[in-house]
């Protein structure tokens, strides 16, 4: 082993690709790792395009650090077949070029935390987990609030993040005098109705070079390429939520809860993924729609119900997971045990509804709430 370096190494996960990660911001010289894993690509059989956009994505963003004057050690998929997971990687690190200490933002899943809590002790080095600022409401503030409730309601979690974040907020009370509009949200599609085309974006050399690594070695995974066009810069996902924002913000409050086959994306902003990987910021996004209501753009119905699924719902979910982990990845409220069927996967079925919403899924690694929750969601029970 070399001899040891007091000089931190910054460890970038695929869900962290955000200039202002509090890793990134708080040591502003340190030499970064990111990697592509086995492990991380196959403890659940991902989608296709999902593999692609992480993978094209780290690229794209490792490239855009060293362009800044970052040092990036950037580990390709199987380059170095005894590295698989991110503890082979530091471990290599550490025996490559001396590194004592280790910086990182908090991972987003239980699993991964627990790995990184381990390095201590299984390889010798200091590790510092930072707080992922990107998110509005810290672990402590969920707990905070939930404590002593004998139901935890997303309403009113909402409700407090409205007031922290003063969005869509009159002084002490919500604008227009309530707090959630989605009774005015459950339009049918007018028979005949046309949706606006959607900004995607063709795969670049690199994202082209991973949809064909894909295809390799995890083609049998779900899901298709041919229609891969998601964002993988932070350019691309500002692109595609400005056209959002002009051609589907408006209606999208409407017919938020509408479905039609053969259009898999309606009005939906389509901006889980970006902010998801990082690619957008939560707060720029609510406050960039917020002032299309006070620009008199776009109608409170529709600003409301989208800023509600990521200030409320996003927001809400994350506190519930961490403050109920770990029993709650094996908590099987209805006792259920039967193994869903094939067609649940393929489509194959007679069953539209099933049919549309699987075979969306599969072509374009996306399906929207109503789908999730009253189709595939309901049938799964």
């Amino acid at each position: 082993m070399k001899k040891m370096t007091d000089k931190p190494l910054i460890l970038i996960l695929g869900d962290q690709l955000s200039p202002d990660l509090s890793s990134l911001a708080a040591a502003p010289d340190a030499p970064v790792l990111m990697a592509e894993l086995p492990d991380e690509a196959s403890y659940v059989r991902h989608h296709q395009q999902k593999i692609t956009l992480i993978f094209s994505a780290m690229r794209h963003f490792s490239k855009a650090l060293e362009q800044s004057g970052r040092a990036v050690t950037y580990l390709r998929y199987a380059t170095e077949p005894t590295i698989n997971s991110f503890t082979d990687a530091v471990k290599m690190m550490m025996q490559r070029d001396g590194y004592n200490r280790l910086l990182l933002t908090e991972p987003a899943e239980w699993r991964l935390m627990q790995e990184v809590e381990s390095w201590a002790d299984t390889l010798g080095i200091g590790v510092e987990i930072l707080p992922d600022t990107r998110f509005l409401a810290t672990h402590q503030e969920f707990a905070d609030w939930a404590d002593g409730k004998k139901q935890l309601r997303m309403e009113f979690f909402y409700r407090e993040m409205r007031r922290k974040t003063g969005l869509l907020m009159d002084g002490d009370e919500p604008l227009g005098g309530q707090w959630n509009y989605d009774a005015d949200n459950r339009k049918k599609l007018p028979k005949g109705h046309t949706t606006p085309p959607r900004l995607h974006f063709a795969p670049d050399d690199v994202t082209q070079e991973v949809m064909q690594f894909v295809a390799q070695h995890f083609g049998n995974h779900i899901g298709t390429l041919d229609n891969f066009a998601w964002p993988v810069t932070a350019a691309q996902a500002e692109a595609q939520f400005a056209h959002w924002l002009d051609f589907c913000l408006p209606q999208f409050g409407d017919y938020q809860d509408a479905m039609k086959t053969d259009a898999a994306f309606l009005y939906h902003g389509l901006v889980g993924a970006s902010l998801n990987i990082g690619l957008l910021n939560p707060l720029e996004v609510c406050r960039a729609v917020e002032a299309r209501y006070h620009s008199g753009q776009a109608p409170l119905n529709a600003v409301e119900g989208f800023i509600r699924q990521i200030l409320g719902w996003r927001e809400f979910i994350r506190g519930l997971y961490w403050l109920k982990m770990p029993g709650y990845g094996d908590s099987n409220y209805f006792d259920h045990h039967r193994a869903l069927p094939d067609f649940y996967y393929s489509g194959d079925t007679d069953m539209a509804c099933m049919h549309a919403a699987i075979g969306a899924t599969r072509e374009h690694a996306y399906a929207h709430h109503i789908q999730r929750l009253m189709v595939t969601g309901n049938f799964a029970l």
